[in-house]
């Protein structure tokens, strides 16, 4: 079947070439920097053995926070933006904040025999980590009601990164 312009049907392209090197070499720097900044943090607040877990409970719950406000910005202020939400989402949230830390950490605790810690550490994850969202994303919501920006042009004008 031709194309709808008329010329000859085309190989459609591969997943990897239509993303784009720049898009994920953003997503590799930030990859990068959360999870330096992640393991920095343990190694700074390690958790004694049988305790909770507060280092990977704080970095969970902050990451919440800041990727729900990141995606307000991104969504609903910024103008379209290929590399914010690469970087700073995908990759430096992505690394900073991770499911298997958290499990691992569970897991710890029901090998030291602390069930019902271990039990906290999941259920006040979760909770936390939805109600940090939730104000993630009301703060942003207020940012952008106060500054009265959308993406519809109103705003001050963003540099090469938030393109």
């Amino acid at each position: 079947m031709p194309e709808p312009d008329g010329g000859p049907v085309r190989a459609r392209e591969p997943f990897r070439a239509r993303l784009g090197r720049r898009v994920l070499a953003m997503v590799a720097l930030g990859g990068l920097l959360g999870g330096t900044a992640r393991y920095a943090l343990g190694l700074t607040l390690p958790a004694p053995a049988g305790t909770f877990p507060l280092t990977t409970f704080a970095i969970n719950v902050s990451g919440s926070f800041l990727l729900a406000l990141l995606l307000v910005y991104v969504l609903e202020i910024w103008p379209p933006t290929r590399y914010v939400r690469a970087f700073a989402g995908v990759g430096f949230l992505g690394s900073f904040t991770t499911f298997s830390a958290w499990m691992v950490d569970t897991d710890r605790l029901l090998g030291h025999g602390h069930p019902a810690v271990a039990a906290v550490n999941v259920f006040g994850s979760l909770a936390a980590g939805l109600a940090a969202t939730v104000l993630g994303l009301a703060v942003g919501r207020l940012a952008r009601r106060a500054r009265g920006a959308t993406r519809s042009g109103r705003g001050r004008r963003y540099g090469w990164w938030v393109r």
